[in-house]
């Protein structure tokens, strides 16, 4: 039922229901830990929609973007792509039997290049709309030459009060993080472009009013933002809610759920009611954990359907078992085969552990989950800078924890067990499909790195118990520890200071100089950002996934052992504690923890286990 009386016959109900962040989770099956994963996946959320659908005749169903990559699924497809084994895609596949209306593109689609894309969305039965993904660029958004339409005019017909029929016209426009083309800059260069997102929206919606759009939903593949438009802004969604003639907002890319409750008000935002400068927007969260629900009450006027009133709302994706559906088990058969070709490939044994390798505690100093992954970089890099102008300078190997809670809950951790070594604990470690790059840095870059990645830790004040450690807002992915240096960091200073922060940086016992130099092996996606916060060159990129250096690593290793890891401390500070969440899996590893004092406090917020640093 509409959550609004509808008292005039000129008056309907439209119901918007969005995904986004799906990351090829369809099944509700856990590669990496290769079991099945309650409450997740596009078939589990399928369930939830078909209820929300009954619910309102008026309907329709978005999807926000980032749906081609996220798990071992989506590597396995690309292996056998590139080995020339061409069929249609199981994401689309999945999402046509789910009867998308109209999709967008999120920064993730490109992981895999421009031509994999292409192929992966060619077979869609729905409109792919994306308005500042260019091929060519004009002197203005509208020359420009879209990789894919800028937006889509949805024909519809819906039901009044009176349940008279009408037409209406619905414009969807698409719109992603221009930094698409520094994130995956080593396959899009000379192949494509970006423009921003509040300059692209401001060219296009007056051409989709000319062309009759009534209402105008606006896919947004970008987090909430700042209000005041900056150019080139990665995250913008309440920005492009000041552009006139945008009436509804999909956003996500962040992994975050609004409307919240415990978010922050300003004047722009209302966390409450789920609106962006008054305007209704929706964030579903990721991987199918929610189903963004936007009600509109519509009036017909002599301008056409306009919205005069909005109910905003995410709705969490059941994690009972329910029987499934026709359209349910029409996106099972859909994806079984590669779902079964998984499988079979995650589980193919690569190596033996002799240590257990887990992120829960990856904050700390010296997680070899981390050092595993360092080494095999630092490896390859050395070999491929042998006979190079660079072959004596000492590489370095930065790493960070990309499964550590958060925004994915108390399950969303790495946690391989010693014993054999499947293809799956590859994927587990090394969950993104980036490809290695090495950089060449001064010390004086090395220490400004070392700096914005310890925004992570919260500025801590001396002499006082229990405050929080991590900076919530920032994901893991942020926190780079880069291995074969040593340094100090120092929580009673605000990130930011440089060396105030990060003290006694250190090489092979010897204190690194500003004028220093060092390799640093990366993936593509800090080099590209290396090469714009600190010019630092790069000297070495190469098509190869981390993930397949990290295994020829374990295969060349034989047996991983315990590991000699020495990276950073935490400067002492008499009379103080921090406080931060981890899985209550954690527990069982708090032995292993070396030059830590780290004690269980009790269970945290959303099955969360609370533990205390002392320094």
């Amino acid at each position: 039922m509409p959550p609004f009386a509808l008292p005039a016959t000129r008056q309907a109900h439209l119901r918007i229901l969005a995904t986004t962040d799906l990351h090829l989770h369809i099944l509700p099956h856990d590669y990496y830990a290769d079991q099945p994963m309650a409450g997740r996946g596009l078939l589990a959320a399928i369930g939830r929609i078909e209820e929300l659908q009954r619910q309102a005749p008026n309907n329709l169903l978005l999807d926000n973007g980032d749906f081609l990559q996220g798990n071992p699924m989506g590597d396995f497809v690309a292996d056998t792509w590139a080995s020339g084994i061409l069929a249609p895609h199981p994401m689309i596949a999945a999402m046509n039997a789910a009867g998308y209306d109209a999709a967008t593109l999120g920064n993730h689609e490109f992981n895999y290049g421009l031509d994999f894309l292409i192929h992966a969305i060619e077979s869609a039965r729905f409109p792919l709309v994306s308005a500042n993904a260019i091929l060519d660029a004009g002197q203005t958004p509208e020359q420009d030459r879209t990789l894919l339409p800028p937006f889509t005019l949805l024909e519809r017909r819906i039901s009044d009060a009176g349940g008279q029929e009408h037409g209406i016209r619905i414009g969807v426009i698409g719109l992603l993080p221009p930094q698409i083309m520094i994130w995956d800059r080593a396959l899009l260069a000379g192949r494509m472009t970006s423009r921003d997102i509040v300059e692209t929206a401001r060219a296009y919606i007056p051409l989709m009013k000319a062309e009759g759009a009534e209402i105008i939903i606006a896919l947004c593949h970008s987090g909430i933002g700042a209000e005041a438009p900056e150019p080139q802004m990665e995250n913008a969604a309440l920005a492009l809610a000041g552009v006139e003639g945008v009436d509804v907002l999909v956003a996500g890319h962040s992994h975050l759920v609004f409307p919240d409750p415990f978010a922050q008000a300003s004047p722009a935002i209302d966390p409450q009611r789920g609106t962006l400068r008054n305007k209704p927007a929706v964030k579903p969260g990721a991987f199918g954990s929610h189903v963004g629900v936007i009600d509109l009450l519509l009036e017909n006027g002599t301008e056409g359907w306009r919205p005069i009133a909005a109910s905003v709302r995410a709705d969490p994706v059941p994690s009972d078992d329910r029987p499934m559906t026709v359209r349910q088990a029409r996106i099972a058969r859909a994806v079984a085969k590669d779902h079964k070709a998984t499988l079979a490939h995650v589980r193919r044994t690569v190596g033996q552990s002799g240590i257990a390798l887990q992120s829960y505690f990856a904050q700390l100093p010296d997680n070899e989950a981390l050092g595993i992954v360092a080494k095999a970089q630092v490896l390859h890099v050395e070999r491929a800078l042998r006979d190079t102008a660079h072959a004596n300078l000492p590489v370095l190997s930065a790493v960070a924890p990309f499964k550590m809670g958060g925004r994915g809950g108390p399950d969303y951790y790495t946690d391989v067990p010693p014993g054999p070594l499947a293809l799956r604990h590859i994927a587990d470690l090394y969950i993104y499909p980036n490809t290695i790059c090495a950089v060449l840095v001064s010390g004086a870059d090395l220490l400004g790195w070392l700096d914005r990645a310890s925004q992570i830790f919260n500025r801590l004040e001396p002499g006082t118990p229990d405050q929080m450690l991590m900076d919530a807002a920032l994901p893991s992915s942020h926190f780079d520890v880069i291995h074969g240096v040593t340094w100090t960091i120092d929580l009673s200073q605000p990130a930011g200071r440089g060396a105030a922060r990060i003290r006694d940086l250190r090489y092979d016992g010897t204190t690194v100089q500003p004028a220093d130099q060092f390799i640093v092996a990366t993936n593509n996606y800090r080099a590209s950002i290396s090469a714009e916060t600190c010019a630092c060159p790069t000297v070495h990129e190469a098509p190869q996934p981390i993930s397949d250096i990290l295994r020829q690593f374990i295969a060349e290793s034989g047996v991983i052992g315990p590991m000699d890891l020495r990276t950073f401390r935490f400067q002492p500070m008499p009379d103080t504690s921090a406080l931060f969440d981890t899985s209550p899996r954690a527990i069982a590893y708090l032995a292993s923890l070396h030059g830590v004092r780290v004690a269980p406090v009790g269970p945290a917020a959303n099955g969360f286990m609370r533990f205390r640093l002392t320094l």
